[in-house]
């Protein structure tokens, strides 16, 4: 596993910039004059129709959601949604599952106190109002989700800080309601495909570092969830721990190298086998800190605590280090649509873009330019 004194903060794999390629690059949505940011996506499972939210404020605000019926290519306008969208306090994320019996449905989460799911059984035709799914609360929730082995089961990750875990209604677990007293990340789990959830559990924290925003990956033979964190003091690099027991327990988190330091990661399998993360860079020592990156390597790259492939720059965030929680879906031909916010034109409010790519045109371009050295 990963030695911590031995982590760099910076990187030394090559870097692609696909900034200014703008042919690959789809605006999503845009309003003069209004922050859009926070975007998730589910990529449904025709394999070409995606579903993007977002809130219309700064990691808060009405819920806006937009289709696609052609793999992110183009978007529709925004969709009418339930009244209750509107009083979302956070990030919304979204997620598909399927229960014990086969049935598939479309889970949105909005996080605070109490974390509240709305819930489509039509591939987000229609919803229901959001409602509560327990007496506790947190941030970014979900931040993550992945499939147990037994069918229809599911654990979702969020974290809290003691403000919101039990809200306004007595005593949160080990500190007063309402109280700052250090990042904590949770998981909880369902049983039938996201309608019922457990109560939480502590699953990770740190005596000094702030682990947040799990992003989560199961390893290729299916016996190994890996967590990959963001580090909220700014002083560790990112973080990752494992477990092979299916959440039950964690090791101890330990710093992930510089090429894989920031914020809000998303992970996927691309068809070959390998893994990309897309996330915020936010690497001490990196040229593109603050912008749209994604890293390219293997599983065996986290677990081994190596460096990876390379990274790649898809965007710059222009003068800003608020951007990038991505939505990330790969398609059936390989293509990645990858979706986020940022501040991409200067002087405006963040806006909400796609960015589409392949590893195997990206793998010849790099092979290319070495050779070229």
């Amino acid at each position: 596993m990963v030695n911590n004194k031995e982590v760099p903060r910076g990187y030394s794999i090559p870097l692609l910039d696909l900034d200014q390629e703008y042919e690959r690059q789809v605006i999503v949505d845009q309003e003069k004059g209004q922050y859009l940011g926070h975007v998730t996506t589910v990529l449904l499972e025709d394999e070409k129709t995606i579903l993007a939210v977002y809130p219309k404020g700064h990691g808060r605000g009405p819920i806006v959601m937009k289709r696609s019926l052609d793999g992110g290519q183009t978007w529709s306008g925004r969709l009418t949604t339930p009244e209750s969208w509107s009083t979302s306090r956070e990030v919304p994320t979204i997620f598909r599952t399927v229960d014990p019996k086969g049935k598939e449905r479309l889970l949105l989460f909005s996080g605070l106190y109490p974390i509240r799911m709305s819930v489509s059984e039509d591939n987000g035709l229609t919803w229901s109002e959001l409602e509560p799914i327990g007496d506790f609360g947190g941030i970014v929730a979900m931040s993550d989700m992945v499939p147990l082995p037994q069918k229809g089961s599911y654990m979702a990750f969020f974290h809290d800080d003691g403000r919101f875990i039990k809200g306004g209604s007595g005593e949160s677990w080990g500190s007063p309601a309402g109280e700052r007293n250090g990042m904590r990340v949770y998981s909880v789990t369902t049983t039938d495909g996201g309608l019922t959830w457990s109560s939480p559990k502590v699953i990770l924290e740190h005596s000094t570092a702030l682990l947040c925003e799990a992003g989560a990956v199961i390893s290729p033979d299916g016996k190994q969830i890996a967590l990959l964190m963001r580090e909220n003091s700014h002083v560790f690099n990112s973080m990752i721990s494992f477990s092979d027991d299916y959440g039950q327990t964690w090791t101890e988190p330990k710093e992930l190298p510089g090429a894989l330091t920031g914020e809000r990661h998303t992970v996927r399998y691309v068809p070959d086998g390998r893994l990309i993360v897309a996330f915020r860079d936010m690497a001490h020592i990196s040229p593109t800190r603050g912008d749209f990156v994604v890293w390219v390597g293997t599983y065996e790259d986290l677990a081994a605590g190596r460096e990876g492939q390379y990274r790649i720059r898809l965007k710059d965030n222009i003068d800003s280090l608020d951007s990038t929680y991505p939505g990330l879906e790969v398609l059936p031909d390989g293509i990645i649509v990858a979706t986020t916010y940022g501040h991409w034109t200067k002087g405006e409010e963040p806006y909400i873009i796609s960015v589409r790519f392949s590893l195997h045109e990206l793998d010849d371009r790099l092979t290319r330019a070495l050779k070229g050295r």
